[in-house]
């Protein structure tokens, strides 16, 4: 599985990794940034004024057994593991779609453009990926197909070939997993779909917090991926 969700991650990087890095500069420092910040007088002491945003309290709920519970910590655990990547593969998909439109490439110039930036896909994110346990590889492949619209088995055809597809279908299936699936957000992805939102709305620091105690460790992209 942990080969499977690398080569499905490169299937979707490759391509757009040259673009990328061809319109990638060296990184200038920007000025600080920033807003101003109201302020108060109150008996001569100067009072700075903001407002704060919402915080959100996640509380236990009741209708969960304590199996139910750890299988949920799990998930938030592994969802910020793997939920960077697969939002990556979603904003680099369309470039990589749009070059090969765009340039009229046929089968063996694609072929060679995929080639050509798949040693640096390799250096930059193949240790990452090899790190992955079996369930974060599948919640992987769970998300990108949510992420693209795609299913894992038309990914890997459409940027690798109809053999890869089966193949690697027939060792997802050694894993208990189909390819072939789609994810359901209310069905079973639901309590992932609920996480993708609540990371949208930007609270799920505060929910991994709320279970781990500490705050969630964020791994930087490289730079060219950004």
């Amino acid at each position: 599985m942990k080969r499977l969700a690398l080569l499905l991650f490169l299937a979707v990087l490759m391509p757009a990794a040259t673009l990328r890095a061809q319109n990638h500069h060296d990184d200038v420092p920007e000025p600080p940034q920033g807003e101003l910040l109201r302020y108060q007088i109150v008996n001569g002491d100067t009072l700075f004024v903001d407002q704060l945003p919402a915080a959100h309290v996640w509380p236990r709920r009741q209708d969960m057994t304590t199996k139910e519970w750890r299988q949920y910590y799990k998930l938030v655990y592994n969802f910020n593991k793997v939920y960077p990547y697969a939002k990556l593969g979603s904003e680099l998909i369309t470039t990589v779609d749009s070059e090969i439109e765009f340039k009229n490439m046929n089968r063996v110039q694609k072929e060679k453009y995929l080639a050509k930036v798949q040693k640096q896909l390799l250096k930059d994110f193949e240790k990452s990926i090899r790190g992955m346990s079996i369930s974060q590889g599948q919640l992987l492949v769970r998300l990108i197909d949510r992420e693209i619209g795609k299913t894992s088995y038309s990914i890997i055809k459409d940027y690798r070939s109809g053999i890869a597809a089966g193949f690697w279908q027939g060792v997802a299936k050694l894993f208990n997993q189909n390819l072939k699936n789609r994810y359901d957000p209310s069905g079973e992805d639901k309590n992932t779909e609920q996480l993708v939102q609540i990371w949208e709305e930007g609270q799920f620091d505060n929910l991994y917090y709320s279970i781990f105690l500490e705050w969630p460790e964020h791994k930087d992209l490289p730079s060219k991926y950004r």
